[in-house]
Formats: C-alpha cells, structure tokens, sequence
C-alpha cells in the first residue's frame, strides 16, 4: 500500500502536516477499496480477488473522462469503469512469501547537510 500509493516517502515537514498527509493517504485508500467492492459486487466476485494497483491505475486513467463527462454519459462511464476493475483478478498465490530487503542500493555520496549554494561554494574553494 505504501509504495503503491506514494507513501514510502512523505512530503511534509512539520508533525501536523505529516499528520494531514496520512490521513489524506487513508482516505485515497479507503476510497479506492469502496470503488473495488463495488466492482466486486458487480462481478459477483470478492474484494480480495481484485488487485488493488490495476485498480489504481484503471481509476486514474478514467479520471479526466469521468470529470470532463455530462452527468448522462458519466454514468455509463462509471459502469465501463467498474467492468474495467473486474477484468483485473489476482492470481491464486498460495504460500506466498515475499523477502524484505531494500532493492535500491545507498549510494556511496555523503549526506548534503548543508544548504547547496553553501556546498557550491565549498567545492569551488576546494578545486
């Protein structure tokens, strides 16, 4: 869910706004689990059978169609979506183990602890 959604790395600086900023990411989440039920209940499948990234995807490439739609059109624009989200099943993954470990690797630059104009400076006046 973290990576999926943009949250493996947070934007914010003060306590308050990372704050906002989870509950702003909870809420993109639970919305996006309703539209799969819905999608579910539609295909007379399960929630947990649809994947939730096909999801993510499918709903932002309807977004701007569904936005720029007259209300008529809009409904059947959202049918089309839901059909689109049922047609993404996960496969059955039985025993399923996936190891935790970074794929990135650091790299091997020291931290920039100082403000960049700063840092210029400073290689300037070492070359």
């Amino acid at each position: 869910m973290k990576t999926t959604l943009g949250m493996d790395v947070l934007r914010c600086k003060t306590p308050e706004m990372v704050g906002k900023e989870l509950w702003a990411h909870l809420l993109a989440y639970n919305l996006i689990r309703t539209v799969m039920a819905q999608a579910a209940q539609a295909h007379s499948c399960t929630a947990r059978d649809l994947s939730f990234k096909a999801t993510l995807q499918t709903m932002t490439a309807f977004a701007e169609r569904l936005l720029d739609a007259t209300p008529g059109r809009r409904a059947d624009l959202y049918q089309g979506l839901l059909r689109a989200i049922g047609a993404h099943h996960v496969g059955d993954r039985p025993d399923r183990s996936e190891p935790r470990a970074r794929k990135r690797r650091p790299k091997a630059y020291p931290l920039l602890t100082t403000p960049r104009n700063v840092a210029r400076n400073q290689l300037k006046e070492s070359c």
